[in-house]
Parts: C-alpha cells; structure tokens; sequence
C-alpha cells in the first residue's frame, strides 16, 4: 500500500490513473488547480476513504498540510495538453512544465519519494523516424505554436534527469503518445473528441488535407495500466507508452460517423502550416515497455471508440 501525491488527479488521465491506483488499494492525494482538469473527473471519488482533493496549483509552493504528509510516490500529471490549450495557455504551460514539475521534485526530495513524469510524444515533434524510439532524438521547433508544450516537457525531462543525477532522486518518465477515451473535455481540439462530438451533432467532420496523416490511439484505460508498469518498474526511462496501432486521420472520421450513426458528411480544410509542427506520422515504438514489462494495450480502436461515444452521450449530454 503507497502513498501518491498526484499532481493534475483532476484530469482526463489522471483521473483514471488515480482509479487504478485506489483499485489496488493506495492511497491519493489529488492536487489540481482545474485549469483543465475537472472536478466531475473525481466526484465519484469524494467519499473513497483513501482519496483526498487539494485544489492547488503547483506553481506555487504546495500548503504545508500537504508537504509535511508523507508520500512514497510524487507523480506529475498536470499540464493542459491540447491544440486549444497551446493556443490559450501558452504561459502557464510553460510554468507548470518548469516551476511547477521544479516544486514537485523538491517535494520529492524531501520525501525521499519515487519521482514520476508524464512526459509526452510531443518531445518527438514532426519526427524524421518512424515509429519512435525512445533513442529518438526528435525533431521540434523552439518557437511554432505548439513550443509551449513541447518545449516545456523537454525541459520537465531535462530537471528530472538533473535531479536524478545530482541528488540521486529515484525517477520515472514515460512518454504518453496519444490518449483517448471517457472524461475527455468535449471541446478541446483534439482530433478524437472533436470528430465525436460533430457527429453526435450530426454536422460536418472536418478533415485537414486528405486525411492521410497518422496517429496511433490508446484508450486510457491501456494507458493507465502502462503507466503503472512504470511507476512499478525499474527503468528510468524515457520510456514510450502508447498504442503502436497506426490509423489515418481519415480511417478514424470514417469509424466515428460508422459506430455514432451519424448522418454526418466529410469535409476537408487546409492542414496547418508547416511550421506549426503538427506531425504527419505519430506511432510508437513499444518494443522497450513490451519486453520488459510485458504491457501491451489490449483495448481495440473500435471497442474504446464505442466507449466514448456512450460516455459523451450520457455523461456530457451531446447531441
């Protein structure tokens, strides 16, 4: 039985990965500010007698009633981490991916906890190798639109690393690729709920280009179960955590508007500007996490599409 500090327990994955981790009988502490995070995420979790809510934001020295607890484990789950937050947030993007992760390894050094970092698929950029190893390089730009992000977990990546050098901070990153599923925010430009959403509404699914660019898509409760394979195991990291699935933009609007039933049609719109950054070609290579943990995600695109759709129809009363 540990104890978690999670920072960003308020978000779409941090949510579930504080389900998972209460499942097993641990004990979380859930610090979030709700910048993008919301409270519904854990309401179902307000009477568990192992679940306490701290709204906080991490770029600020977290209350002493938290800091003088004691904690085996410090994880930082809190970022925005969509189009639209890269777009609306950039500053506080950046202060969380610094200021914020800095405050939470000095917590973990106090406690002499296990550190872990969600880091992204992002540090890639629009990569030059395909699928990406975790010895990937990446290939990012430092000032398009989505630096703020990108930029910021590199430099989380890069204070972890120095913390696990210096002060011989026991630590983990694991790099999320992309993410998909029950508790998304209906309206943050990600790809997945964007097209649900339009088809639940019946109106047109907007594809940028002719739809031929790639993701590879994992539904959270595969992720959740990786990222603790991480959290439990003895690599360091970086270490990919993802679905090596790789579809096109377009297969994925096709499957949305086949399991919604939507009367919804196709319509293309210009791809972004190059120098945005948006990748052509996201896919993991899970080779590292696969044999050494034995993960691998077991949920289908089709079944954990059909999840969502439910979710957003019930829960977020899309129609």
């Amino acid at each position: 039985m540990a104890r978690h500090l999670l920072a960003g327990g308020g978000g779409f994955v941090g949510s579930h990965l504080a389900d998972l981790l209460l499942a097993r009988g641990d004990t979380v502490v859930a610090v979030d500010n709700f910048a993008t995070g919301r409270p519904a995420n854990v309401a179902h979790l307000a009477d568990h007698p192992g679940f306490t809510l701290v709204e906080h934001d991490i770029t600020t020295p977290l209350p002493a009633a938290v800091s003088d607890d004691r904690f085996d484990t410090v994880l930082d789950f809190a970022s925005p981490a969509s189009p639209l937050d890269f777009a609306t947030m950039p500053l506080e993007i950046l202060a969380v991916g610094s200021t914020g992760t800095r405050n939470l390894l000095d917590l973990a050094l106090a406690h002499r906890a296990r550190f872990m970092l969600a880091s992204t698929s992002e540090v890639y950029g629009d990569p030059l190798v395909h699928p990406q190893p975790e010895s990937y390089w990446g290939n990012v730009s430092s000032i398009g639109p989505r630096s703020c992000y990108d930029e910021a977990k590199r430099f989380s990546e890069a204070i972890t690393m120095a913390y696990h050098r210096v002060h011989g901070l026991d630590v983990r990153i694991a790099r999320i690729f992309n993410t998909y599923g029950e508790r998304m925010r209906p309206d943050d430009g990600r790809v997945v709920n964007t097209f649900i959403v339009q088809a639940l509404r019946n109106q047109p699914i907007t594809l940028h280009g002719d739809g031929s660019q790639t993701r590879s898509f994992c539904h959270v409760a595969d992720e959740v179960v990786g990222l603790t394979a991480v959290l439990d195991g003895h690599l360091t990291g970086p270490v990919n955590v993802g679905n090596p699935g790789e579809f096109t933009v377009s297969e994925l609007a096709d499957l949305v508007i086949e399991l919604t039933g939507s009367a919804s049609t196709v319509v293309t719109v210009p791809l972004p500007d190059e120098r945005d950054g948006d990748p052509r070609q996201r896919c993991p290579d899970i080779t590292l996490i696969r044999d050494t943990y034995a993960w691998q995600p077991t949920i289908a695109l089709r079944d954990g599409l059909g999840r969502m759709i439910n979710f957003f129809r019930t829960q977020e009363q899309i129609t």
